[in-house]
């Protein structure tokens, strides 16, 4: 999969999307924020759930370049931002389909019944899947640009 610029899982690292994502895990899921990112510490530790999070960011991040906006200082300011903001995000609004999001986050860490896999695998559930991921993204690109 090509990222929005190869730098992306440098300046956004594993560690960094678990500290990111705290927060709407922690309210989505009414736990403390040290259970969330626990959770979602172990959850970026799959490959696959990692391409799929950098896909959503990687969407975002295409959507906030403007006609004359250079990728790279775009990448130079998100990691700018990340330092200063990480932890310090707020949750996103949970919808239907940030909720498909991190469904499949509590599939890969084994808290979600294994009857949501075929709910995402199926076209609807995908759709959701993809909306999610791209929600997160924006919500995540948003909230360290401002």
């Amino acid at each position: 999969m090509a990222y929005f610029s190869e730098r992306l899982p440098h300046v956004v690292t594993r560690a960094d999307l678990a500290t990111l994502l705290t927060p709407t895990s922690a309210a989505a899921q009414s736990v403390d924020d040290e259970e969330a990112h626990d959770r979602l510490t172990r959850a970026v530790s799959e490959p696959e759930l990692l391409e799929d999070l950098y896909w959503g960011l990687s969407e975002a991040l295409a959507a906030q370049k403007g006609p004359r906006t250079d990728p790279e200082s775009l990448m130079d300011k998100l990691s700018k931002r990340v330092q200063e903001r990480k932890g310090r995000l707020a949750a996103a609004e949970v919808t239907p389909e940030i909720a498909a999001a991190l469904v499949r986050i509590n599939l890969l860490i084994g808290l979600a019944p294994d009857t949501m896999r075929a709910v995402l695998a199926s076209a609807k559930g995908k759709a959701a899947l993809d909306k999610g991921l791209r929600a997160l993204g924006a919500h995540l690109v948003r909230e360290l640009l401002k």
